[in-house]
């Protein structure tokens, strides 16, 4: 369906700079000690006005991406940026007041007798920086924002450049909804980044490429800010020896091309064995064009985002084909990609692949679907675990033994099993990555805990227990009392 219907935004030619955004933070964090502690109807409050910010323009959100892309579906937009944020933000109206809730801890033999008491209380950081990515620009704002305002925070956002009628969006709606001291928003290019993730920030979440986030740790380590890294990497179909290799198809590529690939969690490469290859690669192309049967001017089918990506992806198919790779290319309508003014890419399924080759090294982002042949489920375990750990695993198989061992002998930040993605759909499980894939996790009460400090809180009985236990001086039979009790394995 087309999206031209409603007006689009025009990018604001303004940038933010280091002390613009600066006096941001300053007046937010202000606002914010001046009015704590923050209540129940306040969180709730905003989390109703960011969910009604995403349903109240909708059609408006469609429009800015599709624009930014060159194409995107109106639906893949509603589905995965607009209803995947206001869920996220529901799911934490819904559970605020269970998750606010102070947790009573047990006290230390004989503490609680004497009646000392111990518990934790969720205390909101103060103000959150949100770095975001291009390839869901609604969403990696919006749905980190979720467990910010339900921890009782205020945020900082900064859109990608690579989506500027998105940004401006933002821009434009943000302040219709919001005080400037609850959620703002800057946009700017690569420098406007560098200085944003240098400011002293309560916390910060990223997302995005694994070497931008490296630069982002180390800028936050300046000023000892907490950072939740929501990275990528390449996360692995492994296909079990009971895998309906029809079902493993239809699933893997749906997920591969949703958003053309430029998903971080999209199944990167597939491990099977060289004897069911060849039907797999069948059915790939079956589930591919049913799905697609056109693409050029097929609405449902997203653009690579830029030229830039467009020409690494490109080279990343002559590099494989230079190298050895059989390429079998999904184009059912007989289309001239090369002609076509526009950057729309087919499926590449990459075949015969070799660990030199581009596409079996880096992160692809994009419509591009190498197969690895291993032996057996349990070599490609082997070759999982010899890789840096992904984000994602994908399992498929009927065998419980099988899946139970791939699963306690690879790690990874999420696993689907029989599906792809998915897990991240999943609002009361934490969302993150592992080592190279990321750190740290939010969605549910796993991003209210990331975006809150458990603050424990003693209290003393009313009796002198260190004298009663021996722990003043002078020291004596109490002493040797307390220290032989305890004195034993």
């Amino acid at each position: 369906m087309a999206t031209a219907a409603a007006p689009s935004v025009k990018t604001s030619p303004a940038s933010h700079t280091p002390e613009s955004m600066r006096a941001l933070l300053d007046a937010a964090r202000a606002d914010f000690t001046a009015k704590l502690p923050v209540p129940l109807e306040v969180r709730r409050d905003r989390l109703d006005r960011a969910i009604a910010m995403m349903i109240d323009h909708a059609d408006e959100w469609a429009v800015a991406c599709s624009n930014d892309f060159g194409n995107r579906p109106r639906e893949l937009t509603l589905i995965s940026d607009v209803l995947a944020s206001s869920n996220a933000l529901k799911h934490a109206r819904k559970n605020l007041a269970k998750w606010m809730r102070t947790e009573k801890r047990s006290t230390m033999f004989p503490l609680g007798l004497l009646g000392a008491s111990a518990r934790v209380e969720y205390q909101p950081k103060g103000v959150v920086g949100i770095l975001a990515p291009w390839n869901f620009p609604i969403g990696m704002v919006m749905t980190p924002l979720a467990g910010i305002f339900a921890a009782g925070n205020r945020a900082i956002a900064k859109p990608s450049e690579f989506t500027p009628e998105t940004s401006a969006l933002f821009e434009k709606l943000v302040p219709q909804y919001f005080a400037p001291e609850e959620f703002a928003i800057v946009t700017g290019g690569p420098e406007v980044g560098q200085a944003f993730s240098q400011l002293p920030f309560d916390h910060i979440i990223f997302t995005g490429a694994t070497s931008i986030g490296r630069h982002i740790l180390r800028a936050a380590a300046d000023n000892l800010v907490p950072v939740t890294l929501e990275l990528g990497g390449k996360s692995p179909v492994i296909v079990g020896q009971s895998a309906d290799l029809a079902e493993v198809a239809g699933k893997v590529a749906q997920g591969k091309l949703m958003n053309a690939g430029q998903i971080c969690l999209a199944p990167d490469y597939v491990l099977i064995d060289e004897a069911r290859e060849g039907k797999l690669v069948d059915a790939l192309v079956e589930s591919a064009s049913a799905m697609y049967p056109t693409m050029l001017d097929n609405d449902d089918y997203t653009s690579v985002v830029n030229d830039r990506h467009h020409a690494r992806l490109t080279s990343y198919i002559d590099d494989a084909k230079a190298k050895g790779a059989d390429i079998t290319i999904v184009n059912p309508a007989g289309e001239d990609f090369a002609s076509a003014n526009g950057r729309k890419m087919p499926l590449h399924i990459i075949s015969n692949t070799s660990d030199d080759m581009k596409v079996m090294q880096e992160e692809i982002f994009g419509p591009l679907l190498p197969i690895r042949r291993v032996r057996s489920t349990d070599e490609a375990v082997d070759f999982v675990n010899s890789r840096d750990r992904p984000l994602g695993l994908y399992y498929f198989g009927k065998d419980a033994a099988e899946e139970s061992r791939v699963l306690d002998r690879t790690i990874s930040g999420g696993v689907t099993v029989n599906d792809v993605i998915f897990h991240v759909a999943q609002e009361d499980l934490p969302f993150g990555g592992i080592g190279p894939s990321g750190m740290g996790n939010y969605h549910g009460f796993d991003g209210f805990k990331t975006f809150s400090h458990a603050k424990s809180v003693y209290r003393q009985a009313k009796v002198d227990v260190a004298k009663l236990a021996g722990l003043k001086p002078p020291f004596g039979a109490a002493t040797q009392k307390t220290i032989a009790r305890d004195l034993k394995k």
